[in-house]
């Protein structure tokens, strides 16, 4: 899958990741809901997973807006910097 591609809308980017819990922090640049799914690219990085769950500031949110960092756990490490777009 390349990243970018028609189908799919670049909604953050990784800013920490937090290895003990699974969870990546995401600063959105879009909306994004709980079930979207979402196409994760970095330098070592390239799955796609769909959205579970995700908090903000500790408290469960069923979606979120550009400019919100959200919590949102995930089945293999990421890095800061990694995209994350929503896919179809």
């Amino acid at each position: 899958m390349t990243a970018g591609t028609p189908q799919e809308t670049e909604v953050g980017l990784v800013s920490h990741y937090y290895g003990h819990l699974g969870v990546m922090a995401v600063e959105l640049t879009d909306r994004l809901h709980v079930g979207d799914k979402l196409h994760v690219k970095g330098h070592s990085e390239d799955f796609v997973m769909t959205v579970d769950s995700m908090q903000i500031e500790h408290k469960d949110v069923a979606q979120a807006k550009s400019g919100d960092s959200v919590g949102i756990r995930v089945p293999q490490k990421v890095h800061p910097g990694d995209k994350i777009y929503r896919t179809t």
